[in-house]
């Protein structure tokens, strides 16, 4: 592993969600980070529930502005209550955006910058579903890589120019992007990226193609903006209990994959899986190097083939830098953006 490393000896034994690896607020804390952030913008998407939610929690401890996304009204400001009964300083505020929509993403990213005055220090690209039937966003694009990749593409397009001029010296600018071990089952189909010529859509294989393109998105914005100031860093969380990424997934098969020891002793609760996220998002280590892949709080070693369930490592198509600039001139293209 790398030598930036510091968490890699709680993972060796796991015993399911809630044992001693690490959580979020431990992250927080053991970076000495309690109201450290003040007057910092963080902007988190998806973080009404499961590990965005842990995520907007923990970051909040920092004392930073944290805003948050999602698609329903009443649950947002449900999160949002509760989020504020933690006393700490710095706001904590619920903003409704849809990624299936660019329209959506744009009238957000206007409004957001509204009220953080043109200010934003991190941006995590948290939100995503999983195992959809074959389906179109607004804007005519598959639906996971309309809504996983380039929704956060179009709201990076939208606030590039904001991580840019908030970044300083004593603190630059972070995107994080969460992708998946799924990633590891497709690179980026530049013939069919929207499966118009298969007779038999597979849900896995267009989650799959959206996760490779996270990872490229990171990688590609470390490489394109490290040297003005932002970091680009691609997080996989790991298995998480009870998300609702996996809503889509028939109860019965997520039951029988984790009565399997093997697996149930490597699952997360949220807390644990909005580690790395949150590590990758204020730690020191980070702080002028992006341009990794990152779980369990540690840089991702290759895959070694192992194809059991939540088995480690990243696809060696990660690092195909020319495919990873290929996607972004496409994907400029596709939302419409001007260079």
């Amino acid at each position: 592993m790398s030598p930036i490393a510091p968490y890699a000896n709680d993972h060796r034994d796991t015993n399911g969600p809630g044992d001693a690896r690490p959580t979020a607020l431990k992250i927080v804390r053991d970076q000495a980070l309690d109201g450290q952030l003040s007057g910092k913008v963080i902007l988190v998407t998806g973080g009404t529930s499961g590990i965005g939610f842990q995520t907007v929690r923990a970051l909040h401890v920092t004392g930073a502005d944290v805003y948050f996304t999602g698609r329903e009204n009443q649950k947002g400001k449900e999160a949002e209550e509760e989020l504020r009964r933690d006393g700490k300083p710095g706001k904590v505020e619920y903003m409704e955006m849809g990624l299936d929509s660019l329209r959506s993403v744009r009238e957000f990213a206007a409004e957001f910058l509204k009220r953080t005055g043109g200010s934003v220090n991190i941006l995590i690209c948290n939100a995503g579903i999983r195992g959809y039937p074959k389906g179109q966003t607004e804007d005519g694009f598959e639906l996971h890589f309309g809504t996983n990749h380039l929704g956060h593409f179009a709201l990076f397009q939208a606030l590039k120019d904001a991580l840019i001029a908030s970044s300083k010296p004593s603190f630059q600018s972070r995107v994080v992007c969460l992708s998946a071990s799924g990633h590891r089952q497709s690179s980026i189909r530049f013939d069919d990226i929207n499966f118009d010529q298969e007779d038999v859509y597979q849900p896995l294989l267009g989650y799959a193609q959206s996760k490779t393109a996270n990872i490229y998105m990171a990688l590609e914005i470390e490489r394109r903006y490290g040297a003005k100031g932002v970091r680009g860093l691609a997080v996989h969380p790991g298995g998480i209990s009870g998300t609702r990424l996996n809503r889509m997934t028939p109860e019965t098969q997520l039951n029988a994959l984790i009565s399997d020891p093997k697996i149930a002793r490597k699952m997360k609760s949220a807390e644990q899986g909005a580690a790395t996220t949150v590590w990758a998002a204020v730690a020191a280590e980070w702080a002028e190097r992006g341009g990794v892949y990152l779980e369990d709080c540690q840089e991702s070693e290759p895959w070694n083939g192992d194809e059991t369930v939540l088995a480690p490592g990243y696809a060696l198509h990660i690092h195909d830098a020319e495919s990873a600039s290929r996607l972004w001139e496409i994907s400029l293209e596709m939302i419409g953006s001007v260079v």
